[in-house]
C-alpha cells in the first residue's frame, strides 16, 4: 500500500473535516497552547535546565521515585533512567560489540552490500549509519536482564493499561523487540536524522484504527486526549514497510554504552506529549494541499518540518549527559532527531532497547522474530540485510535465560 495515496488522503481529510467543521478554530486553540509550551521549553533549556526528566533506577527498585518526577515524565513523554546497568557492565558490552563488528568485517560487508533500508531516506540529514546488527551477545544480555525488566515494568505502569475490566496489555511482561546498535566515531557527520516520529505516518489520518486512538483530537476535544491511554494502541494497523515497527511499543529507548551528551552526536527530543495532537490537526488546515499531509509519506518516518511545524522545532533539545549503563526512553508519539555530528572525543554508542509489553499484537510478531533469531537474519521489521547469518560469536538459543526465553516467545509466560 505504498502506491500513490493522494486520492485516499484527500478523501480522508475531507471526511475528517466534515466531522470537525471548526477544524481551523480548534487548531488555533491547540497551536496557541503548543506555542506557549515550546517557548517555555526553549527558555528553560537556554537557562541550563535539561528539561528531560531524570530518575535513578535505585528509586524504581525502592518504589521511591518522586511524584513530581512522575508528573514530569507524563508531561514531557521522556525520561533518563540512570544506573539500570553497572558502568563496568556497559563498558564491557561496548568493547565486546566493537570486537564483534570488527572481527566479522561488518563495515566492509555493509559497504559491499549497500544500504537497503530506505525508511529514513526522506530526512534531510541523509541515511543513517546505525549498524544492522540484532543478535550479538551484549544485545541479548541487555534485553533479557532482570534490571531491564524491572525498569520497563515500572515505565509501562505509567500508561493506562486496563480499563473497565479490559486489559490492553500486561505491563509486567515484555517481549524483546530486536533493534540495532549505534557506534558513532568522534567527528562522524553521517548519522544525523531530522526530527521525525516513528510507528506510522499517513496511517494516522487514513486508517480507522488510528482514528480511535486519537478520537478526542479528531472530534475537536483535544484536551481530553490522553497520550498515555492504551485503549486502541494495540489494535493499530501500520502500512507494511522496512523499519516500520509492527509491535506496540510503550516507549522507544536505548541503553548508553559510552558517556555522551549534547554535541556528542546523540538524541534530540521535542519533550511535549502535545506534539502529535498539533501534527494531526495541522494537516487538516487549508494551507496544506488536499492530497498531502504536511510531508508525511507512506512507509517512511513521519517528518517534522519548518514550513508546517515551526513551533515544535523551537522546542527541540538534546538529551542530557548520560553515563554507561544509563537508559533513555521516549513515548512513541514523541518527536525525536539525531544530532548531525559527533563533536565529542570518544565513541557515542548505544544499544536500542524499547518496551514492547505483552499483548496479542506483540505475541504475533514474536513468532516472526523468533525464526529470524534462530537463523541469524535481520529483525523482520527491517531491511533483509541478514549480515549475522554467518557471524562468529552470534548469540543462539543457548544464550537465553529463562526470562529471555519468555521474552523471545520460546516459552509461555
Amino acid at each position: 500500500m505504498t502506491a500513490d495515496l493522494g486520492p485516499t488522503i484527500a478523501a480522508a481529510k475531507a471526511a475528517l473535516r466534515r466531522k470537525l467543521p471548526n477544524y481551523a478554530a480548534v487548531f488555533a486553540d491547540m497551536a496557541a497552547e503548543v506555542g506557549r509550551e515550546a517557548e517555555e521549553i526553549a527558555a528553560r533549556h537556554k537557562d541550563g535546565d535539561p528539561v528531560v526528566p531524570r530518575i535513578d533506577y535505585a528509586d524504581i527498585v525502592s518504589n521511591s521515585v518522586p511524584a513530581d518526577a512522575v508528573a514530569a515524565i507524563r508531561r514531557h513523554g521522556c525520561v533518563v533512567v540512570r544506573g539500570v546497568f553497572p558502568r563496568a557492565q556497559a563498558e564491557a558490552w561496548d568493547a565486546e560489540l566493537l570486537d564483534y563488528v570488527q572481527r566479522n568485517h561488518y563495515i566492509e560487508k555493509a559497504k559491499a552490500k549497500g544500504n537497503l533500508d530506505k525508511y529514513f531516506s526522506q530526512l534531510k540529514s541523509g541515511k543513517p549509519q546505525i549498524y544492522g546488527i540484532y543478535w550479538s551477545c551484549p544485545q541479548i544480555q541487555a534485553r533479557q536482564a532482570e534490571s531491564m525488566a524491572t525498569a520497563r515494568a515500572w515505565l509501562n505502569r505509567l500508561w493506562i493499561w486496563e480499563k473497565d475490566g479490559q486489559e490492553f496489555f500486561n505491563p509486567d511482561r515484555n517481549y524483546n523487540y530486536a533493534d540495532r546498535i549505534r557506534q558513532r566515531e568522534p567527528g562522524d557527520a553521517t548519522l544525523g536524522l531530522s526530527p521525525h516520529v516513528d510507528g506510522g505516518s499517513v496511517e494516522r489520518w487514513i486508517d480507522p484504527s488510528f482514528h480511535h486512538v486519537y478520537r478526542h483530537v479528531l472530534s475537536g476535544d483535544w484536551r481530553a486526549h490522553n497520550p498515555w491511554d492504551g485503549e486502541g494502541r494495540t489494535e493499530t494497523r501500520e502500512i507494511p514497510s522496512p523499519a516500520v515497527c509492527r509491535m506496540f511499543r510503550t516507549y522507544q529507548g536505548w541503553t548508553a554504552l559510552t558517556e555522551q551528551g549534547p554535541r556528542d552526536g546523540t538524541l534530540q527530543l521535542v519533550p511535549t506529549v502535545n506534539a502529535m495532537t498539533y501534527m494531526l490537526l495541522r494537516a487538516l488546515q487549508d494551507d496544506v494541499p488536499e492530497a498531502e499531509l504536511c510531508g508525511a509519506a507512506a512507509g517512511r518516518a513521519m517528518r517534522i518540518n519548518e514550513q508546517y511545524h515551526a513551533p515544535l522545532l523551537r522546542a527541540l533539545v538534546p538529551v542530557p549527559k548520560v553515563q554507561p549503563g544509563d537508559t533513555v526512553w521516549w513515548h512513541p508519539d514523541l518527536v525525536h532527531a539525531v544530532e548531525d555530528e559527533n563533536h565529542g572525543k570518544g565513541y557515542s554508542s548505544v544499544i536500542y532497547i524499547g518496551a514492547a509489553p505483552d499483548c496479542a499484537k506483540n505475541r504475533a510478531f514474536q513468532e516472526l522474530q523468533k525464526a529470524a533469531f534462530l537463523a541469524g537474519k535481520s529483525c523482520p521489521d527491517f531491511a533483509p540485510e541478514d549480515y549475522e547469518v554467518d557471524f562468529a560469536g552470534r548469540a543462539t538459543e543457548a544464550d537465553l535465560t529463562p526470562l529471555g526465553r519468555k521474552q523471545m516467545g520460546f516459552d509461555a509466560w
